[in-house]
Order: C-alpha cells, then structure tokens, then sequence
C-alpha cells in the first residue's frame, strides 16, 4: 500500500515519521490553492476550477460553493451533482468525504474525518475514518460532523449538532451529542397527486 492508500484505510501513522512526507508535501500544495481561493473574488465557474484543482478531479457543473473554503488536503473529497456548499465551511479530508447529489452544506459546517492517537505520548500519530452525506441531506450552520459518520438521505442536521454517530435516513437531528428529534416522512413528498 501507498501511504496515502495507508491514510485513506484508517492505519494509524505517524506525522513525524519519514514515510508521511509525500502527505505533508500534498497539504503544503493545498493549502497554496486554499490560500490562492480564499484571497481573490472568482466566479462560480472559477471556483469549480480551483475545486478541481484541489480534488484532483472535475467538479459537477453544477456545483456551488461560496469562498471562503478551508480543506487540509483536498485530494480525497468527492462532490456529487447539484451540491451547495455556503461560506467558511472545513473539510478535513484524509479519510475520505463523500457528497452524494444534492446535498445542501450552511455556513461554518466542519466535516472531519480525522483523529489522533489517545495516548498522550503518541499524540502526533493520526487516524482517519470517513464521511459519507448521502442524497438530499442538509446540514446547518456551524454543525460538526466527526469522522466515520454516515448522514442517511433526506436528513437534516441542526445547526451547531455535533454529530458522532451515523444518522439513519429520512431523519432530523439535532444538539451535542446529536440525537434523533423527529423522522420525516418522506412518502408524503414523493406522493404523486
């Protein structure tokens, strides 16, 4: 494996260690793109070209996001069709986050999909677990989602919910630790009259 196959597979690693500089070198590289972003006014279609940059693959044409924007990596998110992210919005991204169509993201939302190591004397050493949005889901503003968390399709995120633990589809959720607040019933938006 890479290291960077390493990363993405939550094995554990060492900042400090020799065999992560090929890491280190690709967040010096975003953050360059981060800083050339978040320091300018650019059109929707310039702003989908430095997420291209960032990610490493094309964007959705569709895609609108409202700078500024932080990411410490960049590499490993994927944005799906019609996704809105709003202002000051980070992404923590070595384990991986995955945007799936249509996804609405408010001001301030922090996705995190890193951690370190609970020892106090391994502390440099990190771990990653990703994050997958599903369809339709919309987070508010200033809510953390931490890492290995799965948010099911049609939910709501509150804003400021920190959210540690998957939420199920078609649901609500809300304050810290984030819990189930109510479902929502989606059969009655897809019913045909």
């Amino acid at each position: 494996m890479t290291i960077f196959e390493k990363d993405l597979a939550g094995i554990p690693l060492d900042s400090r260690d020799p065999e992560v500089a090929p890491i280190i070198e690709t967040i010096k590289a975003t953050q360059r793109l981060v800083a050339q972003l978040n320091s300018g006014v650019y059109s929707e279609e310039e702003v989908r070209d430095f997420l291209s940059q960032i990610t490493g693959r094309k964007v959705d044409s569709n895609l609108w996001l409202i700078p500024p924007f932080y990411t410490d990596f960049g590499r490993n998110i994927r944005f799906g069709k019609n996704v809105f992210v709003n202002s000051s919005c980070t992404f923590m991204d070595r384990g991986g986050i995955t945007i799936d169509d249509e996804v609405f993201i408010a001001p301030k939302v922090n996705l995190i999909t890193i951690n370190h190591d609970i020892n106090p004397f391994n502390r440099s050493t990190t771990i990653c677990k990703p994050i997958h949005i599903e369809k339709r889901v919309w987070i508010g503003v200033a809510a953390t989602i931490l890492p290995s968390v799965r948010i099911g399709e049609n939910s709501i995120v509150g804003a400021n919910a920190l959210v540690s633990k998957d939420v199920p589809p078609n649901s609500v959720v809300g304050g810290n630790p984030a819990r189930i607040i109510k479902s929502i019933d989606i059969e009655k938006y897809t019913q045909k009259e």
